[in-house]
């Protein structure tokens, strides 16, 4: 029998804005949402380097006292893009994607940004998410992911305009 915890009825997430103190806490939401078969991870330098350059944001999502996910985008003049979002396992289908989500997409148009921009493997279940939320694809990265397991998995772009 498993020891995991049971998330039971978690209600909505809570958001806050994140900076490089939470560091840890996105290396550990990494470490249980990525598999590393995928080689999506980032390093704790990769984030902190993103984390120090202009234009550059954190949002972290919360169930109860728990992480759940975090989200953190680049702005670029009159262009975001979503840098990586991942929700912890045990949190996902309870509505954390999407409020993230939700909020990346709002906050980019009270900044005036005329679109979204994003990159995931090609199989990864979090298209739907994607799609979901207005997303389209536009363009393939052949072989781009490279993982623990020697394979190569293709990315692909996509595309949500606000303007």
């Amino acid at each position: 029998m498993s020891s995991a915890p049971i998330l039971v009825d978690p209600g909505p997430p809570t958001l806050r804005r994140g900076d490089a103190t939470d560091i840890g806490v996105v290396e550990a939401i990494m470490a249980d949402a990525f598999d590393p078969a995928f080689g999506e991870a980032w390093t704790r330098g990769q984030c902190l380097g993103v984390l120090a350059m202009p234009g550059v944001s954190l949002l972290m999502a919360h169930q109860g006292d728990a992480p759940a996910g975090f989200a953190m985008v680049r702005t670029v003049a009159d262009e975001a893009e979503l840098l990586l979002l991942a929700v912890a396992r045990i949190a996902r289908c309870h509505g954390v994607g999407g409020a993230l989500l939700t909020h990346v997409l709002t906050d980019a148009r009270a900044a005036s940004v005329d679109a979204v921009h994003l990159e995931v493997r090609a199989d990864n279940p979090a298209v739907r998410l994607y799609l979901a939320h207005g997303f389209a694809k536009c363009g393939e990265r052949r072989a781009y992911y490279r993982g623990t397991d020697g394979r190569a998995r293709d990315a692909h772009s996509f595309v949500r305009r606000l303007a």
